[in-house]
């Protein structure tokens, strides 16, 4: 029996899986879960970053329970988010949220220093208004001259955990200041932003061996023994990773709070036509790229939720939309204004008003309004995935935990052509653990891990209804002018 510990944290929630290798046989199991979000601390939208490491210890410490004396470990998280860690080795200030508003404006201002055909040009990053990039543009320089180290998010919580400090690149890419040519930090983007090259860790890749936790935590909470290998810790990097792709040409869809859709390549796209569609070649496991779209996804819905204090289930709310009809309103769900509004409801019903469209009222109309317009955002995007790659896609994988939306899975097969597979929805969770087993030898490489994979999991199959949704996807481009 071999035992992987995976902590996958998102957004909105964190968890611990365990995952049981016995005989090259997969029992898979959630250990721990507990909430996340940003919280309006000293004048800005922060994590509560060390309630998290203290999640991740409760977590661990019920392994040995079950029975776990010995085990590997791999962290992933969002992006583009970092801690600033003082010459003392201590956080200097709970990291800020990439939703604060402090980078709304601040694109622009980069940009006149560095053109953004060149910034496109050196890094293949698509260009969002919380980059890291503009995130360290707008931090504070006393606070900077203060700082021995700049980790990303995962990449502090395997410092907490073994005292090493890394840069894991699936994550450190998401920050559109690594070169594409030379594989490290660019030197302009470094000047632009005032910091030297040595306040950031070594860069490491998906697979190193970070260390072992460390012995006075493995003693206060009753550890087992953790050697702690850094997995693909961007989570979309891990979702990609779990995608049971078996051949073909396949995109995959990673639905969550985002949503990110492209296809794995083995180089980046960074010419005109990339660019000026805005897609991003984020750095991927064992020499692949992202080559996708990062746009909205299931935020909305968390926030309709939110909005009605949960007084229904995500499962009841789904529901509620298939009594629905689709594409009654075409809504650009990616417009800046739905990033962090107050009200989501109120915010989407405005759209609509001011533009004529039919404002959904129910929690049903509501629903069904932002899926059918994922949908349809979906199909715009893998329409120009085919254009920048001149490949056509066959089949679309959906993994996350959006696989699990039925009614949102048909509705992208009617609207894209596509056959969609959805599943894993464990997906970050199970890339994270065959990176793991890769490094540990299970397998020789990706490709026989994901057919592993393949043997081990159930996927819905949805292919599309042969109506005339796809005509909803002119209208909509129309409509948002895209």
């Amino acid at each position: 029996m071999k035992y992987y510990t995976m902590i996958d944290i998102g957004a909105s929630s964190g968890r611990i899986m365990l995952a049981e290798i016995d005989n090259k046989q997969l029992a898979l199991q959630e250990v721990h879960r507990f909430k996340n979000g940003f919280n309006r601390i000293d004048g800005s939208d922060r994590w509560d970053i060390e309630t998290i490491f203290e999640e991740i210890l409760t977590g661990l410490s019920k392994l040995k329970a079950l029975g776990v004396t010995e085990c590997h470990l791999g962290i992933d998280t969002w992006a583009v988010d970092y801690c600033l860690i003082g010459m003392d080795g201590q956080l200097l200030q709970l990291p800020i949220s990439y939703r604060d508003e402090r980078t709304k404006d601040t694109m622009e201002k980069v940009v006149q220093e560095i053109d953004k055909e060149t910034i496109y040009a050196k890094t293949g990053i698509q260009f969002l208004n919380f980059n890291t990039l503009y995130q360290l543009y707008e931090e504070d320089k006393d606070l900077l001259a203060k700082t021995d180290k700049i980790l990303m998010v995962p990449d502090y919580l395997a410092y907490r955990l073994t005292g090493e400090m890394v840069g894991e690149v699936t994550n450190v890419s998401s920050s559109q200041m690594l070169n594409l040519e030379t594989g490290e930090f660019d030197a302009d983007l470094l000047e632009l932003v005032g910091i030297p090259r040595e306040k950031f860790p070594e860069l490491v890749v998906p697979g190193t061996k970070v260390g072992d936790v460390k012995a006075d935590l493995t003693e206060s909470y009753d550890l087992p023994k953790i050697e702690v290998i850094a997995a693909a810790t961007h989570d979309t990097a891990s979702a990609i990773v779990g995608v049971p792709a078996l051949g073909g040409k396949w995109a995959y869809l990673s639905s969550g709070t985002w949503s990110l859709i492209g296809v794995e390549n083995d180089a980046p796209i960074n010419d005109r036509p990339a660019y000026e569609a805005n897609f991003t070649n984020e750095w991927g496991a064992y020499g692949t790229y992202r080559f996708l779209k990062n746009i909205t996804g299931m935020w909305f819905v968390q926030e309709i939720a939110r909005n009605l204090d949960y007084r229904h289930s995500y499962g009841e709310m789904a529901q509620m939309a298939y009594a629905v009809e689709p594409f009654l309103q075409y809504v650009d769900l990616n417009d800046p204004r739905f990033l962090n509004p107050a009200n989501m409801i109120a915010e989407i019903q405005a759209f609509c008003r001011e533009r004529g469209e039919i404002v959904p009222e129910t929690t049903g109309e509501l629903v069904m309004c932002v899926y059918s317009n994922l949908a349809l955002a979906y199909a715009h995007e893998l329409k120009k995935v085919e254009q920048l790659t001149q490949e056509t896609v066959d089949v679309l994988h959906i993994v996350g935990g959006g696989a699990n939306v039925k009614l949102l899975n048909q509705l992208t097969a009617d609207v894209t052509g596509k056959l969609v597979v959805a599943g894993p929805t464990e997906g970050t969770a199970i890339g994270n653990l065959l990176v793991q087993m890769i490094a540990a030898g299970e397998f020789a490489d990706l490709a026989e891990a994901r057919t592993w994979l393949r043997s081990q999991i159930h996927v819905e199959e949805y292919p599309p209804n042969p109506i005339a949704d796809r005509e909803h996807l002119k209208k909509y481009e129309e409509k948002i002018g895209v």
